[in-house]
């Protein structure tokens, strides 16, 4: 389900705002992988949007998690904000959903990792999953 209306979200502390005027996915997809369970406690949660319909304003800190990724967040709060492919300055936004009170209603869009999943953390749904072993056949580079 794709979206274009405007759509606003900040951090816990408000210092950080991030707009989204434009394309974007608005159901969110689920990792499971144990950098994601590391960063986000349990499932890290994102929605992507393309980077021209986004608009970030405040203290953000990045911290690069892999070779072809950074994640960013309030450098006041903490608040997560997003994860990106630094390999490709045009690359979409992973933005996390909780930021937009939009989001609140949105669907689970897919999950990855799925037989990772915490025994605490498993989603219902009848949405696609993928094991680690079927997500990182089909994407090579991150391995």
């Amino acid at each position: 389900m794709s979206a274009s209306a405007k759509i606003a979200g900040r951090c816990l502390c408000g210092e950080v705002t991030v707009s989204v005027d434009g394309k974007h996915d608005a159901q969110p997809g689920a990792c499971h992988c144990r950098m994601c369970q590391r960063w986000s406690g349990g499932a890290f949660l994102a929605f992507t949007a393309a980077a021209e319909a986004v608009t970030v304003e405040g203290p953000v800190r990045h911290f690069r998690s892999s070779p072809f990724a950074e994640r960013a967040f309030c450098g006041t709060c903490g608040t997560h904000l997003w994860m990106r492919n630094t390999d490709d300055q045009a690359a979409e936004y992973d933005l996390m959903p909780g930021l937009f009170d939009a989001a609140h209603d949105w669907p689970l869009r897919s999950e990855i990792y799925s037989d990772k999943a915490m025994a605490a953390i498993r989603l219902k749904g009848d949405h696609p999953r993928k094991t680690e072993a079927e997500f990182e056949a089909s994407n090579p580079h991150i391995n």
